[in-house]
């Protein structure tokens, strides 16, 4: 890849287009000579998160820094189009690989970077695991209790499946994982299908590692990154706000009401706050326990202020009928609604699109999630690691003569995070030319 022009129109009504040229670089702001995607990774800190499950620094086998700097072009055309089509001046963006590699790793940066003296366990280790007929897999648990019971029903060492539960949990944290030699022992002594088994009375998720040909043959591996829908039966939009003055970003004097929680919905919300926009964060009641994660920088998580900082914060119990009514009247004064629930639990709570739209009519509603609607009405979980297993990615991250692993970097929460960011500005593209959300 090299540095790039990408020029983005919109016809207005038959006149004059709505022109944006945006330009790819390799540094950019960043003060360092960086001619490709190895230097962007191995300077901007991709190759050591990445490494820290081997013990040493390793490039990613796939262009990862170029594929998310192309996600942020794409970001910063329609986000000034947005800005445009609402009055603004603007005609030129610019982005780099090596931001995009930064943006990248940034929660990893603010761990390393805070003055708490805890210190992060960096040992190397972790999944997948091997079965005894070759299948290697990964799990998928969110509670103490399922992986205890997962393990026990694979008669494993209870002492080592206790000892192996906090390596688990952080690893989304740290990009490490040393779990007790024993439990791979143990995975290896069974069968797949029994694992198997064994997950599903345990209500734990498993998925075996494929390769990108068992992905490719399948219909959903060519669906779009994002997908727009017009909100159905909805009532004429309420008009944009106009930008304030003196503004200069593109979203400003919008708000974003983001539902999100661990990294792909607040990285969203995150970027839409970058772009002007005013980003109001819902949290359960005493606050998203991730806010205590360590290390700490004061009294909050440095890992969770790196994508939540500045935004702010209301304590909403969305599954009480004031909580949800409290939801409500924050999307009534709200340009974005913008979540990563589960699957379906929008549609329980009645803050769902159709919903949402009574409320406040064009609004752009934006759900992120990790499989969509390709897996079914009951996915497995659909975290980082999981979808990197099962799309294939786990693959083509290690050099080719080594057997899959997914990365323990968040590689597709990242990226699905500025993904969603993207398809909520495209959403906003098409709410002001179309009045409808």
């Amino acid at each position: 890849m090299t540095a790039a022009e990408l020029r983005l129109s919109l016809p207005e009504d038959g006149r004059h287009p709505l022109g944006v040229d945006c330009a790819i670089e390799w540094a950019g702001p960043v003060d360092m000579a960086l001619e490709d995607e190895t230097g962007v990774q191995a300077a901007c800190g991709i190759m050591h998160v990445h490494g820290r499950k081997s013990g040493v620094p390793e490039p990613l086998g796939v262009d990862y820094a170029c594929a998310a700097a192309r996600v942020l072009a794409g970001q910063g055309a329609l986000a000034a189009l947005v800005g445009r089509l609402r009055g603004l001046d603007l005609h030129h963006v610019s982005t780099s690989v090596a931001q995009a590699a930064l943006l990248s790793v940034m929660q990893y940066l603010a761990a390393a970077t805070t003055d708490d003296d805890w210190t992060e366990p960096m040992r190397p280790g972790g999944p997948p695991f091997t079965s005894s007929d070759g299948a290697r897999f990964e799990i998928e648990v969110f509670d103490a209790a399922g992986w205890q019971r997962f393990w026990a029903l694979l008669d494993a060492d209870e002492t080592a499946a206790r000892r192996g539960w906090q390596p688990f949990q952080h690893r989304y944290a740290t990009a490490t994982c040393p779990l007790p030699e024993e439990l791979h022992q143990t995975a290896g002594r069974r069968r797949f299908a029994a694992l198997a088994a064994a997950a599903a009375a345990a209500s734990v998720s498993i998925l075996r590692l494929r390769d990108v040909a068992e992905r490719s043959v399948e219909p959903s591996a060519s669906l779009p990154p994002w997908r727009l829908t017009p909100t159905p039966g909805a009532a004429p939009a309420v008009p944009l706000p106009s930008p304030p003055s003196g503004a200069q970003l593109p979203l400003a004097g919008l708000v974003v009401i983001e539902a999100g929680r661990r990294l792909q919905g607040p990285l969203a919300g995150h970027v839409l706050g970058l772009l002007g926009a005013r980003v109001v964060r819902i949290e359960p009641p005493g606050g998203d326990l991730l806010r205590g994660m360590p290390p700490m920088a004061g009294d909050c998580s440095a890992r969770f202020l790196a994508l939540n900082r500045g935004k702010d914060v209301v304590e909403i119990d969305p599954k009480s009928a004031a909580g949800r009514h409290a939801v409500r009247e924050l999307v009534a004064g709200a340009e974005v609604f913008l979540h990563n629930w589960a699957p379906g639990k929008a549609a329980a709570l009645e803050l769902d699109a159709e919903h949402l739209a009574a409320v406040r009519p064009g609004l752009v509603y934006a759900h992120a999630s990790g499989w969509g609607d390709t897996l079914g009405a009951a996915p497995p979980l659909g975290t980082d690691f999981m979808v990197q297993a099962h799309s294939g990615l786990a693959a083509m991250v290690r050099p080719g003569d080594e057997p899959p692993a997914p990365s323990l970097m968040t590689l597709t929460d990242v990226l699905g995070g500025l993904i969603c960011a993207q398809g909520v500005l495209a959403g906003l593209v098409a709410r002001i030319r179309g009045g409808s959300g």
